[in-house]
């Protein structure tokens, strides 16, 4: 089930990513020159930030007494 979770979570953060990447690019006025190296970090930051936070609820979810 852990699977699916962070194969939704990807997929979210790989739409997330593009949409702050055109904010981005809108608000400056014009587009990147190496456009997928900052969609990488963008990307990056945010899959640490939220398969981490992943890691910790499915964690404490198991520990957590039934």
């Amino acid at each position: 089930m852990e699977v699916l979770y962070y194969t939704v979570v990807a997929a979210c953060l790989y739409f997330m990513s593009d949409w702050i990447l055109d904010r981005i690019e809108v608000s400056r006025g014009e587009r990147f020159k190496n456009r997928s190296v900052v969609f990488f970090l963008i990307i990056l930051v945010l899959a640490v930030i939220s398969f981490g936070f992943m890691k910790y609820v499915l964690l404490t979810s198991e520990v957590a007494p039934k």
